[in-house]
């Protein structure tokens, strides 16, 4: 059958007509959806866009802060910054590399030649030296960063290129900030230094974390100081500022095409601290004065021929403020200027970089094997633990306030044949003693009979060893954890007992910690420790920083003290011990016009092929409403009654005068006639007594 045409036809027309009306449902589904995407970009995409848009066709060179000050709680300068004028060096993009190289040589001859005529002489710089700040094989930059070529520039120089702008291109000054320290070396290892940005920022988990960040005023600049140590690093935020920026547009060849805007930097805050100059400047020489005494003394029972390093810490007791902190010998934090040391002056400092109150810092010696020798400045705290191993004993019901133990300078335990013997020191006999009278006389056997191993001997408590109570005491008292002081490299102390029970017994390591000899910790640790026991069981944490001002004065963060934890024992439990520290002999604090509690200790170690006995000392004043906690350890130091206790009458003196024990400073009161009751309370030193 043939086809019908008239019908193929038809059929023609209605394919061409569905085809047709495809045609323009496509059509118009792709206008719409471009209608749509246009609509989004216009109103939803197109603020960002359009950000974007001009941030591409501007450039911005960052201006560094300047960082902000430091300063005692007096308001005197321990850290400030300057500013000081310095040359950078932009390479130009629009070139070719090799022909970026050979122009930035070309700058370089003609700098050399303003340097010369017009720069500081000491600061001369070499073509050699100023291709190396250049950077131009891109080893420390991008390309779009610019140079920090010289720093300090003359007024001279400045107004060279200043009024000769044209004949260096990509050549810029921008104002910066250089770092001072007090040449007097106020608390140098708290407040720390500053290194360079570009040294740091891959070994530094903090400053590598700022690699990231986004926001072109919080970026840090390559050749940057920031703070590496105490004070500067913990409060690098604060002190650094913002950027400020210099913005110019530029065309596709990145050419300037228009005028620039700039954005000041802004200043950091300042940092005001809790630290009182006098204070901590009296504390520092007592230290180096007792240390040349001892080790040069006649007296059999202070001379200590070993020491070299002494700290020492002050806190208040009701705030947590820490008043004095000194790492001793201590060095010229402007050794440091620059952000870089020298490396003779590394060699020379190094053992004194460290801050020994929280850290394990040694003294200075001529080899390795030499420093093995001696004790760090984590030494164990020897009788200073007695006041805390007798309120462990009465709150523990191992004896009461009324208690006697018959002390025959002798206390023995282990298995026949293997007896330890525990002695009081001198090989003293005190005869029956409570628990005040104990820590008077610093009695070794007491404390291991009526505390050690009575606390051995009643065995596990509630799921607990004998070993982990004991454990639970001292971290209540802050030994064996961080005192919160949020300082970088804070050491937690050393532990000994639970290894000790483990390798030994756990009768030993009680025994052995009941008079101090089971575990070493830091001078902050001791002071913290001894201000639990003058406000009767508060953990303060300690604090340095008095306010925080920003660049106008205004306060931006004030001081609130902060309590950590807290342990309760009744009223009597702390007679008892206070009764017992207020008749301890000390040397130094013979004449005293303010009454004090106070605690000696003499702790060994056992060091290569010798026993080191560490001077340590804690007290506290005034005895009736204690305002100061003072703490002082003097590795090597011998007898704590005479190596370390001068140097804690010298600190309290010094706030006595400085701050005043009862309130009002004592140098404004000497002339009225209005000075501190100087009631009594106080021993004085007997001069053989060694009985620590």
């Amino acid at each position: 059958m043939q086809d019908d045409p008239q019908k193929r036809e038809i059929i023609n027309r209605r394919h061409f007509s569905f085809r047709l009306n495809l045609f323009f449902f496509i059509t118009f589904a792709l206008f719409s959806v471009l209608i749509v995407r246009l609509a989004i970009l216009q109103f939803v995409e197109g603020p960002t866009l359009s950000a974007e848009g001009i941030n591409k066709a501007t450039r911005s060179v960052k201006i560094p802060p300047i960082r902000g000050n430091i300063y005692d709680s007096t308001g005197y300068p321990i850290a400030y910054s300057t500013s000081t004028q310095s040359l950078y060096f932009s390479i130009q993009p629009e070139l070719k590399l090799e022909d970026a190289k050979e122009n930035a040589r070309e700058m370089a001859a003609k700098l050399v030649e303003v340097f010369t005529e017009y720069g500081d002489p000491t600061k001369a710089m070499t073509v050699d030296d100023i291709i190396r700040q250049m950077d131009l094989d891109f080893r420390r930059n991008t390309i779009s960063t610019p140079r920090r070529i010289k720093s300090g520039l003359t007024n001279k120089e400045i107004a060279h290129f200043m009024e000769n702008r044209t004949d260096f291109k990509g050549v810029d000054i921008m104002e910066e900030s250089v770092r001072n320290y007090d040449t007097n070396s106020i608390a140098v290892q708290l407040v720390g230094y500053l290194k360079k940005y570009k040294g740091v920022r891959e070994t530094v988990d903090f400053y590598k974390e700022k690699t990231t960040e986004e926001d072109a005023t919080l970026q840090y600049l390559e050749e940057e100081d920031v703070g590496m140590d105490g004070l500067e690093y913990m409060y690098q935020d604060v002190l650094r500022g913002t950027n400020g920026l210099k913005t110019y547009p530029v065309n596709n060849a990145e050419r300037i095409i228009g005028p620039m805007q700039i954005t000041n930097p802004q200043k950091g805050s300042d940092i005001y601290l809790t630290i009182n100059k006098n204070v901590q400047l009296k504390t520092e020489q007592a230290i180096m004065d007792q240390l040349k005494k001892i080790t040069t003394s006649s007296n059999r029972y202070e001379r200590a021929e070993y020491a070299k390093t002494g700290f020492a810490v002050a806190m208040e007791v009701d705030t947590g403020k820490i008043v004095a902190m000194a790492s001793m010998p201590d060095y010229d934090s402007n050794i440091w200027a620059g952000g870089r040391i020298s490396s003779q002056d590394y060699e020379n400092f190094s053992n004194v970089l460290e801050n020994g109150t929280i850290r394990s810092v040694y003294g200075k010696y001529d080899s390795e094997e030499e420093r093995k020798k001696h004790p760090s400045s984590i030494v164990p705290l020897g009788s200073t633990m007695k006041p805390l191993s007798v309120l462990i004993g009465l709150n523990e019901k191992l004896f009461t306030t009324s208690s006697y133990y018959d002390d025959t300078g002798v206390f023995t335990y282990g298995k026949k044949g293997y007896e330890v013997f525990i002695r009081n020191s001198q090989r003293h006999v005190y005869g029956n003693i409570d628990g005040a009278e104990a820590i008077e006389h610093s009695s070794n056997p007491f404390m291991a009979a009526m505390v050690g191993d009575k606390l051995y001997r009643r065995g596990t408590v509630n799921g607990k060893s004998s070993v982990e109570i004991w454990d639970e005491y001292m971290k209540q008292f802050g030994l064996g954890v961080l005192t919160e002081s949020g300082l970088l490299g804070e050491s937690k102390g050393i532990i000994e007992y639970f290894d000790s029970a483990e390798r030994y017994s756990s009768q030993a390591a009680l025994i052995l910690a009941s008079f101090g000899q089971q575990g070493r910790y830091t001078t902050l640790q001791l002071a913290q420790y001894a201000a639990m026991l003058a406000n009767h069981g508060k953990r303060l944490k300690p604090q340095f920083v008095n306010q925080i001002k920003d660049s106008d004065g205004n306060v931006v963060q004030g001081y609130t003290p902060e309590i950590l934890n807290e342990v309760t024992f009744p009223a009597e439990y702390w007679k008892e011990i206070e009764t017992g520290m207020s008749k301890v002999s000390s040397q130094g604090f013979e004449g005293v016009d303010y009454t004090y509690r106070r605690k000696t200790g003499t702790s060994e170690q056992d060091v290569a092929k010798r026993t080191a006995e560490n001077a340590v000392f804690i007290a506290y004043a005034p005895a009736d409403k204690p305002k100061l906690a003072v703490a002082v350890v003097v590795p090597d130091g011998g007898f704590g009654s005479y190596g370390a206790s001068p140097i804690a009458r010298q600190i309290f003196d010094a706030y006595n005068e400085e701050i005043g024990l009862y309130g009002v400073p004592k140098k404004k009161t000497a002339d009225t006639g209005n000075a501190a009751d100087t009631t009594a309370g106080n021993t004085a030193a007997d001069t053989t007594n060694t009985n620590e």
